[in-house]
């Protein structure tokens, strides 16, 4: 029996296809093979079209077919994964209304502040442990706003992964912990936060049926089923956002228990069992996939919008004028050339939007301290790898603040955390013991489409398999060399 994962980011859809009775990963594919196109219309603003979400899935699931020999009848539950607070609308036959706004759009982070100031500060943070900032809802209200004839033709408005969902099964649907990472989710009473709908004056018809994460959500479509060479009897039995996702995948359920990731943005997740929240709104508390009306299970997320995408931006740059890109690997080794650092050249990656650690202000981004004599290709990339790895610093000393920190983290093998000089500057940077696994966000929503169908009994069981790679533990005199070069660093932010 065979279980399909789907991540879907803002670069690419990653698909997996777990066995569950043997416990192992069979196979897994990305599509496109570079990057998706991200949209910017007006400065600010990043939208990308849902049709090619869909292009992408179909493609992919072929690929499982043709370059693994993946037997697609095999597979019995689907579980999908995506990037967060995003913006679908649909009509009734869910074909979209305009391109998706996604996660890194800030166009209606005014929109959020202005609702923060008229609702209260204390109602917010009652209601939905923060304010509805620049999130799902803060977008929906700017469709009504701006585009009044899109708002009125659309039918449901949905996350990415729910549209991914509802193409498969035809029904429109959005999850509980889905809510909660739009703003849309009253904590205190365990519902739908229709008082955040009302002050928007949007109808609450347009938020689809309301499904747990985990569990029969739908079944699949026969005439899909049969055009992507489905079993008619698949089933999908979870959804999260990329970030709970991503910690299930690394089995942080509990307390404590922290995840990280650096891909096109980088987050530091942990799981608490209050209703914690930052008061000033820089870093936010969502429903974690395990979540019970009886047993709070809360992920508390810090979020840094350019990290892996500044490490493509450098690439990129690196490689103009050749037909031959500079690869990721050498980028790593050729960081490894520079000190500790990187002779003071200071990077700041807060170029891709406003940032959550700033309020949903803009602050300092580019390079500090530049000397053509000094500062070359190692010192330069070194530079952005330390500034990514202060700037998730800088949110987790909020994350300490509020109470939700640890000194454990786990990672995947992936993304940025495939660098040794990354994990050397984050674990001596954070003065944590990292763990490595190999495991992706996609194998993870294969993992929590078996436990949703049924085939494992708890949660634990469906990871027990999964196997910690290497274990990175914090050096004391890195730690303290690390500690002068991130207060200099941290000085120097400017906010805009």
């Amino acid at each position: 029996m065979y279980f399909l994962g789907v991540d879907l980011g803002s670069s690419s859809i990653k698909l997996a296809v777990f066995d569950a009775e043997q416990e192992k990963s069979l196979a897994a594919v990305s599509e496109p093979k570079t990057e998706m196109a991200m949209n910017a219309p007006e400065q600010g603003w990043a939208e990308q079209d849902p049709n090619q979400w869909w292009a992408n899935f179909k493609t992919a699931l072929q690929r499982l077919q043709t370059e693994y020999n993946i037997d697609l009848q095999k597979i019995a539950g689907v579980g999908v994964a995506y990037q967060m607070h995003g913006l679908v609308l649909t009509d009734e036959a869910l074909n979209p209304i305009r391109p998706a706004i996604i996660w890194c759009d800030s166009r209606a982070a005014e929109i959020g502040d202005k609702a923060f100031e008229e609702i209260g500060a204390e109602k917010c943070h009652d209601l939905i442990l923060g304010s509805p900032g620049n999130f799902t809802a803060s977008k929906l209200k700017w469709v009504k706003e701006n585009e009044p004839s899109n708002y009125k033709q659309s039918k449901y408005m949905m996350l990415p992964g729910d549209y991914i969902a509802a193409k498969l099964s035809g029904k429109a649907q959005i999850s509980k912990s889905g809510l909660s990472e739009a703003a849309l989710w009253n904590f205190k009473e365990n519902r739908l936060a229709h008082e955040i709908l009302d002050h928007f004056e949007i109808d609450t018809n347009i938020v689809p049926e309301i499904v747990s994460n985990f569990g029969e959500q739908a079944q699949i479509s026969a005439t899909v089923a049969k055009s992507l060479g489905l079993n008619e009897n698949v089933k999908i039995t979870y959804r999260a956002g990329d970030q709970p996702n991503n910690a299930l995948s690394l089995n942080v359920l509990e307390p404590g228990e922290i995840a990280t990731t650096a891909g096109t943005s980088a987050v530091i997740y942990t799981v608490s069992d209050n209703h914690a929240f930052d008061k000033d709104n820089r870093i936010n508390t969502f429903l974690h996939v395990n979540n019970q009306e009886k047993e709070n299970r809360n992920g508390v997320m810090v979020c840094i919008n350019g990290s892996g995408i500044l490490y493509q931006w450098l690439r990129n740059t690196l490689s103009a004028g050749s037909d031959k890109p500079v690869s990721y690997e050498l980028l790593n080794e050729l960081a490894a050339a520079a000190k500790p650092g990187s002779d003071d050249l200071l990077f700041y990656p807060f170029g891709n939007g406003v940032e959550r650690i700033f309020q949903n202000k803009k602050a300092t981004s580019g390079i500090q301290n530049l000397n053509f004599n000094i500062h070359k290709t190692p010192q330069l990339i070194r530079s952005a790898c330390e500034g990514i790895v202060f700037a998730m610093y800088y949110g987790f000393e909020i994350m300490k603040e509020v109470g939700a920190s640890g000194t454990k983290v786990r990672a995947g093998r992936d993304n940025l955390f495939l660098s040794p000089v990354f994990r050397e500057i984050f674990v001596n940077t954070t003065n944590t013991t990292l763990e490595l696994y190999n495991t992706n966000g996609a194998d993870g929503a294969a993992r929590g489409a078996a436990y949703g169908y049924g085939h494992f009994k708890t949660l634990k069981d469906a990871f027990k398999s999964l196997e910690c790679l290497e274990q990175i533990k914090p050096d004391a005199e890195l730690v303290e060399t690390y500690k002068h070069i991130y207060t200099n660093w941290k000085n120097q932010i400017k906010i805009q």
